[in-house]
């Protein structure tokens, strides 16, 4: 949700059951699972 646009507030408004913590717990999640890969970028047209 955030990575198509949503701030984390918006997020948590979505979804009451989670709060602004866990938004941020998943972002750091994220950010860890992947900090290790090489993600090869597209040229923009």
């Amino acid at each position: 949700m955030v990575a198509s646009g949503m701030t984390p507030a918006e997020v948590v408004d979505e979804l009451p059951s989670l709060e602004l913590d866990d938004v941020a717990a998943a972002l750091r999640y994220a950010a860890d699972a992947v900090a290790d890969r090489e993600i090869p970028l597209q040229p923009s047209a």
